[in-house]
């Protein structure tokens, strides 16, 4: 769970009243009438309970403004009660769709953001590690007078480390530093780029490169969009080195196709060689397949990438495949979100004359640390199962080892942090659900003369909250809350909600924000325990914190 989701709680309106999301306006008043005969200030004579009583109803009264006002009920739906408090929201005093109202919404975060960039850079950086492993699986006669350890099997061939700063001098105008270093068999080269970019219009941009490296290079970069269904971009480098000048040309026109559809056409020349190739891009929401035809001098080939996104598990399963006039390859492998802001993707590459090759890469934020490891330089069966099964054992390890107890660890100091940041408004959650149980009594006690009278629905015994061992393994009968518990008992509340022998709660709403609830374990996985008794029989059943609530079973 997000940190900000943590931290911060929001009134949920709809679970006040104890209507559905799409409850319409007749709804929202029968709701606003019903619990206003319990807790309107007029109806209690007593001084302490008018006292609670004004402070329920006025919980009440909001809840009942803000959703038969369609504009601040769009707000409200969208974006919470902070969309409300948002400093500078200019749409509650006039007539607002509900994309308006996003976009508006939006623009102030836009601004904002912009501000804070100004102040900050970006920066981004890439470190890649070639290792040689395939003396492990390739073995050769030689005659060793010590027998090779497996460490001494393994070689550093290569790196390379890339890193870059972008600030911002405008709006429409930054400015980039960049730098990269590689060394492989021996051998090194770095450059080092300045590159400034304006934003021209919402229809293209422009940037202009000088670098120094192996010669000094210039040149640009720009986008210019035709319409909503075409755009061109292109580069231009010019490459001055000591045996002569060099230069390159990119040039790309994209259509689009559809909504999630897009047809590209690149022209690439750099010296001697040059291609032409034709790439079908198609994105949607779960699936990602990439296209692409290249006819070029010396190399010319076909590849397709596919990435289907699983949301549920916050993952990416990733398969591709080459073929061309120098051989062919294929890849498979899967991403796994590890945290808020790190990934981890491991993929396998097979192929001619690449051999196996297992790819490791970690992502935290916008920087990216790459291991690629070769196994072999030729196709072998072992080779292939070790770079598809050592990442999946390591995964589980580093998950059950490590992942899992930070986590742990770290979802404890939140709810610990969040319970102390919101101490004082829980006590005042606890004391408005101890004072509208007492408010509740004269009607709780009605229904249940009402019920018994005609064998109907009675709530015997009813927890809420979290459920340690001890609590799992009792019967509710014999349930004790004590000061410190994180359960609390909503037996009143619950058969205050029995209308004509039955309770309907709807599932878009939080438990803890219905009439008499209280959040009594801040962060933590809640669930409702309930025994009641229909038509003389006794029945118990559990909900989960966002289930729909439907008693007795056989409505």
């Amino acid at each position: 769970m997000d940190d900000l989701e943590i931290l911060e709680a929001d009134d949920d309106y709809y679970a006040f009243l104890n209507i559905p999301r799409d409850a319409t306006f007749d709804q929202i008043n029968s709701a606003y009438k019903s619990l206003s005969r319990i807790y309107h200030p007029d109806k209690h004579t007593d001084p302490d309970k008018k006292k609670d009583a004004e402070i329920l109803f006025n919980r009440i009264k909001t809840a009942h403004q803000i959703l038969s006002d369609a504009e601040k009920r769009n707000i409200y739906d969208l974006l919470g009660t902070k969309g409300l408090k948002t400093e500078g929201w200019e749409l509650i005093h006039r007539k607002a769709s509900p994309n308006e109202i996003r976009e508006e919404y939006e623009r102030l975060q836009r601004e904002k953001e912009e501000r804070r960039l100004q102040q900050l850079t970006n920066p981004k950086g890439n470190i890649t590690l070639n290792i040689n492993c395939t003396d492990i699986f390739n073995s050769y006669d030689v005659d060793y007078d010590i027998e090779p350890s497996l460490l001494s099997s393994i070689e550093i061939s290569g790196m390379s480390m890339f890193q870059s700063i972008e600030v911002p001098l405008a709006n429409n105008d930054a400015a980039t530093l960049s730098g990269n270093l590689s060394v492989s068999n021996g051998q090194g080269n770095g450059r080092f780029t300045l590159s400034a970019r304006r934003v021209l219009s919402s229809k293209g941009w422009i940037e202009l490169d000088m670098g120094a490296g192996n010669g000094i290079v210039i040149g640009g970069k720009g986008l210019r969009n035709f319409g909503k269904r075409f755009f061109v971009n292109g580069q231009v480098n010019v490459n001055v080195r000591q045996n002569g000048i060099v230069p390159s040309l990119v040039g790309s026109l994209a259509i689009q196709l559809d909504r999630h559809t897009v047809g590209y056409l690149t022209y690439t020349a750099a010296g001697l060689s040059s291609s032409l190739s034709t790439v079908l891009e198609r994105n949607s929401e779960k699936n990602y397949m990439n296209l692409t035809f290249s006819l070029g001098l010396p190399h010319s080939f076909i590849a397709c990438n596919y990435i289907r996104r699983m949301m549920e598990y916050e993952a990416k399963l990733k398969l591709s495949g080459k073929i061309g006039t120098f051989g062919f390859q294929t890849e498979y492998g899967i991403e796994k979100k590890v945290s808020k802001y790190s990934s981890i993707h491991a993929s396998v590459m097979v192929g001619v004359p690449t051999g196996v090759v297992m790819k490791i890469r970690f992502m935290r934020s916008s920087q990216s640390y790459n291991f690629f490891i070769q196994l072999s330089e030729e196709i072998i069966p072992a080779a292939v199962f070790y770079a598809t099964a050592v990442p999946i054992v390591s995964y589980f390890i580093l998950k059950k080892c490590i992942l899992e107890p930070m986590d742990a660890e770290h979802h404890k100091k939140v709810v610990q942090k969040k319970k102390e940041m919101n101490e004082q408004k829980l006590q005042q959650k606890r004391r408005e659900a101890a004072a509208a149980i007492s408010l509740m009594q004269a009607q709780y006690e009605r229904i249940c003369t009402e019920e018994e009278q005609k064998d109907g629905l009675l709530i015997l015994y009813a927890f809420y909250g979290k459920f340690n061992d001890d609590d799992d393994n009792t019967s509710l009968d014999k349930i004790t809350i004590h000061e410190d518990s994180s359960l609390i008992d909503v037996k009143i509340p619950l058969q205050c909600l029995v209308k004509d022998s039955a309770i309907v709660v709807h599932s878009s709403s939080l438990k803890y924000d219905l009439p008499g609830f209280f959040d009594p374990a801040i962060g933590e996985d809640k669930v409702l325990k309930i025994q009641y008794k229909y038509r003389n029989q006794i029945d118990s059943i559990e909900f989960d914190e966002k289930d729909e609530i439907k008693l007795p079973l056989q409505i």
